[in-house]
């Protein structure tokens, strides 16, 4: 049994965990690990939104263009590809990228390739919507957790090595205590979400300034290799409880501090529909999404769901991933997305 936070990461505690030190779990859990040259990474979530099914094949068109972006050697260390319809009746294709060095990323976001397509006036008059929502996170302030071992999706993959069993999960609490920076600082949330350019109401170009230590948490679901009896336990009896914690999220989160909230599923480059899916939640605070985790009815069916089932798992494979960031490590634009896309909802409009 050994810490969440690798020993690289770990230092004086000036700020306690929620259980004793000798505290032992019921189940076996992993997180994901990297060398130490490992400082940042980047989590890149790039969009494009439609209404009308006439408009699908223009979409996956934009679609591929921006995987084809990735190619080189300043490409992401993994991507993968989703698709949900909002609550307003948007279908959002996204790209979602992972980057282990800044400075690549750097390079690939300033590139003719990237820089000049977004910034061109074509995206304004195409008839669809873009965004992207970009966090780069340091190592101290995210964590993993998975009920598996080998290919771990997301920023797993851009860690690229698994932990022996580990100590800090199964208690409300366990995500902050995986997190290196929790040993020292709350993560309270500093300002604002502010739009500093555009006009929601109006669409075309919009940008939104964020804030210290907004939360992301991505939380998957991989059946694909899962047998029928497998199968039909997460079809059956995981789903339906998480599809509502997930749409009372996208439907009410302003109510509880999540600021924008997704359930999406995995598709290829065609846009056909893979047997996997993930959530992801923009909260106010690493607070705010505890808050609900640990209290509202919801997620309390999710949780119950969840510990009746997770020691017969073998193929389903269940995994999440929490950081927070540096309001100057974030980056959100919207092109002639609805208002209340993303951050633009919850954003304050300054005036004057």
């Amino acid at each position: 049994m050994e810490s969440a936070i690798d020993t690289h990461l770990q230092c004086p505690r000036t700020l306690s965990r929620r259980v004793p030190d000798d505290y032992q779990p019921p189940f076996p859990m992993w997180v994901a690990r990297a060398d130490s040259s490992l400082q940042q990474v980047a989590m890149v979530y790039l969009g494009v939104q439609y209404r009308e099914e006439s408009q699908r094949p223009a979409a996956l068109a934009a679609l591929r263009h921006i995987v084809g972006t990735f190619d080189g050697t300043d490409g992401p260390v993994q991507h993968d590809l989703t698709d949900h319809v909002d609550n307003s009746g948007y279908h959002n294709l996204m790209v979602v990228g992972y980057w282990n060095a800044p400075a690549a990323y750097c390079r690939w976001l300033r590139s003719d390739a990237v820089k000049g397509w977004w910034e061109s006036d074509e995206r304004l008059t195409e008839g669809l919507g873009y965004f992207r929502e970009i966090l780069t996170p340091r190592v101290d302030q995210f964590e993993t957790l998975y009920a598996f071992k080998d290919d771990l999706p997301g920023v797993g993959a851009v860690m690229g090595k698994i932990s022996d069993d580990i100590s800090e999960h199964a208690y409300w609490g366990s995500m902050r205590d995986r997190i290196p920076l929790s040993q020292t600082d709350w993560m309270q949330a500093g300002g604002d979400l502010t739009v500093v350019s555009g006009d929601p109401a109006k669409g075309g170009r919009v940008v939104v300034r964020g804030h210290d230590n907004i939360a992301l948490i991505r939380s998957g679901q991989d059946w694909r290799e899962a047998e029928e009896a497998e199968r039909s336990l997460y079809l059956d009896e995981l789903l339906p409880p998480l599809e509502e914690g997930m749409d009372f999220l996208r439907d009410n989160g302003e109510a509880v501090g999540c600021y924008s909230n997704r359930f999406a599923r995995s598709i290829d480059l065609d846009g056909n529909e893979l047997d996997e899916s993930y959530n992801i939640g923009h909260w106010r605070s690493l607070g705010h999404l505890e808050r609900w985790a640990e209290s509202h009815p919801t997620h309390l069916r999710i949780f119950v769901s969840f510990f009746r089932v997770v020691t017969g798992l073998e193929k389903l494979r269940l995994y999440h991933e929490v950081s927070v960031s540096d309001g100057q490590d974030q980056l959100f634009e919207y092109l002639n997305c609805h208002p209340a896309t993303g951050m633009m909802r919850d954003a304050r409009v300054l005036v004057g």
